[in-house]
């Protein structure tokens, strides 16, 4: 997918999607894979900005296959991994290397983002990580009190009944 089409997908043109899109190219080319069809490449992203729309379409890994985690941490920080050779790549996004100036113009900032070697902006480094989980397809329950239908992992037993994470929180249970 091209940079173009990953602007449609994600709706405008801004500098977390320009480091999104470095950050993920970087990563297949170190792990010389292309975009994940199934679960070949498992994706550990630990923010949830603008970037993250950028490698979902660059490497197939989404939360609907199961290929995509995300670990709540706020750094511009992606880990990929190979199914097929077992290889970990973590790539980091080093703000403190951006020209002083660059920062206070989108456009320009965007620009650079995009033209920039990769070693100006990037850190890759191969990490040994444990394989994630493959996906897991759970049966779905109904909530006994608002009778949607809700994943059994995500369900509270309580006396007896069903009951989903809201319906849960809104009776304190």
């Amino acid at each position: 997918m091209n940079y173009k089409e990953i602007l449609k997908f994600h709706g405008h043109e801004c500098p977390g999607v320009a480091i999104g899109y470095r950050m993920a190219s970087a990563a297949l080319g170190a792990l010389s894979k292309i975009r994940a069809e199934d679960e070949e490449i498992v994706a550990i992203v630990e923010n949830d900005a603008c970037g993250v729309d950028a490698l979902q379409c660059l490497t197939g890994c989404t939360f609907g296959k199961g290929n995509l985690i995300f670990r709540d941490y706020g750094k511009h920080v992606y880990t990929l991994y190979s199914r097929e050779s077992g290889k970990g790549i973590r790539v980091s996004f080093h703000d403190s290397r951006v020209p002083s100036g660059v920062r206070e113009n989108r456009k320009e900032f965007t620009r650079w983002l995009l033209e920039a070697p990769g070693e100006e902006m990037l850190s890759l480094e191969e990490v040994a990580i444990s394989e994630p989980p493959r996906a897991v397809i759970r049966s779905t329950v109904r909530c006994s009190i608002c009778g949607e239908g809700v994943m059994e992992s995500r369900i509270k037993r309580e006396n007896g009944l069903n009951i989903c994470i809201p319906c849960s929180l809104e009776r304190n249970l």
